[in-house]
């Protein structure tokens, strides 16, 4: 990699009368959203995308922005280059507020913010190279430059072999992958990702997911991505927002949302990445039972605030018994182990309140779910 890949653009010192003074937490925000509305017209009036978001994304981590259809969320990564203008609030980076941007400046601005889009937006009749090029040419860079950033790219995303194709000779993996490199030209310090995987099948989301990843690690760009996947979010980013209706319904560190949602958006979100109770065993559960062989079934969830994978051994000895494990799984997000366990204890000396409260000890969050015999 070279350094003129590695170089960060400079963005000037703002004058006295554009600093914005925030908590002091927020001082450092890359990106900062100050009571930000916004307000479309449409058929049957006024209709609000979004209502007063406050939120702060800091300098070099990767922030995942989520939510059902219509949630908001394009509107909101929008206004960070100004496609969208805000109709109430503010929205600063590195501490400038953006609103009052000319034109001129505008330019400027939208030069170190990149984008990339679920459906690649390349130019059918040009190829890889002049598709990559075409940004650089439209800002009057001279040619020997624009060749060495071009190569520069292509060898970034690992297109090289690809420079003389055209977007119809690629699969949708590599479009992208051309997509990432166009929006890299101007070396910009933020990475805008609008539904970038949306369109492409699990094996190809997972290169595309590790290759922003190392442009994350590589360039020290800070990435804001929206999706409506949160296997996307739990797999590259630091941080999370969940958008519902316009409005802020929860946020926090990945691993944290993950491991104990609090609203029910989030939980609606996360269920498709979670083992719900098999239909089999629910039909055989009861609310209570005086059978000899009745096993109690046990839910437990491990919710992150303990860094430790449960010590299984410790736990089923300490039921007592037979424990045998339903279905379930522990996975670890950004160091902290998150899951659940369904487990059926049977010939234990221990009533189904006495085996919760045991298995409390290794999870933060246990149920008692019934019976089987």
């Amino acid at each position: 990699m070279t350094a003129a890949i590695q170089r960060r653009l400079e963005i000037p010192e703002p004058h006295s009368a554009e600093r914005t003074e925030l908590h002091p937490d927020l001082n450092h925000a890359h990106v900062r959203f100050i009571g930000l509305g916004k307000t479309y017209n449409g058929q049957q009036g006024p209709v609000a995308a979004l209502h007063g978001i406050d939120l702060a994304i800091q300098r070099g981590e990767v922030f995942g922005i989520i939510g059902r259809s219509g949630a908001g969320k394009s509107s909101l990564i929008r206004t960070i280059n100004r496609l969208e203008q805000p109709s109430s609030g503010r929205v600063l980076i590195d501490q400038v507020d953006i609103g009052e941007f000319d034109e001129d400046r505008l330019v400027a601005l939208r030069r170190r913010i990149g984008m990339i889009f679920q459906h690649f937006n390349l130019m059918s009749a040009k190829t890889v190279w002049q598709n990559v090029e075409l940004p650089l040419k439209v800002a009057g860079v001279p040619k020997e430059k624009r060749e060495q950033k071009v190569r520069e790219l292509l060898e970034l995303v690992g297109l090289q072999a690809k420079h003389k194709a055209y977007p119809a000779q690629l699969s949708g993996g590599q479009k992208q992958r051309v997509g990432i490199a166009r929006a890299l030209v101007h070396d910009p310090q933020i990475l805008l990702c609008d539904e970038a995987t949306s369109a492409l099948d699990p094996e190809t989301t997972q290169s595309i997911l590790g290759l922003l990843r190392e442009i994350n690690q590589r360039l020290g760009l800070t990435i804001v991505l929206i999706t409506h996947e949160m296997a996307v979010i739990r797999e590259i980013c630091d941080r999370v927002v969940v958008l519902e209706r316009g409005r802020i319904v929860e946020q926090g560190p990945v691993w944290e949302v993950f491991g104990n949602p609090q609203h029910e958006v989030s939980k609606t979100l996360l269920a498709p990445l979670q083992h719900a109770l098999p239909e089999e065993l629910q039909s055989r559960l009861l609310a209570q039972s005086n059978a000899s062989d009745a096993a109690v079934v046990l839910r437990l969830q491990f919710t992150g605030s303990q860094h430790d994978e449960p010590d299984l051994a410790a736990l089923f000895s300490a039921l007592g018994g037979r424990v045998r494990l339903l279905q379930g799984g522990v996975e670890r997000i950004q160091g902290h182990a998150l899951g659940q366990l369904l487990l059926a204890v049977t010939g234990s000396a221990l009533g189904a309140e006495e085996l919760r409260q045991r298995a409390g000890q290794w999870a933060q969050q246990v149920e008692v779910l019934g019976y089987v015999v």
